[in-house]
């Protein structure tokens, strides 16, 4: 892997300055990983956007098929997807004009990584929102 994550500073900057956040893979399950990472923002300020076909509402925010489908500005796409997705869900962050592109924690891929890149966009890979938040931010 080859992809370069920003520095502390720039994420702790991107923590408290952006709070809008889409979350691409959004269980509503509260037993896994993006429900509890979600929640926790959630409690801690920001607005979160379910992004999953196969569910309707979680976290009490009525949840959409696709980041396409968002109105208005989406500051962080958080992604839930496996690594083998991540350069599609890349292209549809930038076709949206999303500032920031996070992959939690275990999850990267070159391609996408490049393709942000490409696109002058943010790039947060293999890093849980809600740890970097807890260690910046909180």
């Amino acid at each position: 892997m080859h992809f370069k994550n920003p520095a502390d500073h720039e994420i702790r900057d991107i923590l408290t300055s952006k709070k809008r956040i889409a979350v691409v893979g959004l269980s509503d399950n509260p037993m896994k990983t993006s429900y509890m990472v979600s929640s926790v923002m959630q409690d801690a300020g920001y607005e979160i956007i379910p992004v999953n076909p196969a569910v309707d509402e979680v976290l009490g925010v009525k949840a959409v098929k696709t980041l396409q489908e968002i109105e208005g500005h989406v500051d962080i796409v958080n992604v839930f997807r496996r690594s083998e997705y991540l350069l599609e869900v890349a292209k549809d962050a930038v076709s949206i004009g999303a500032d920031v592109f996070w992959a939690q924690l275990g999850l990267a891929n070159d391609e996408a990584y490049d393709y942000l890149k490409e696109h002058q966009t943010v790039s947060i890979m293999d890093k849980c929102i809600k740890i970097e938040y807890a260690r910046l931010v909180r």
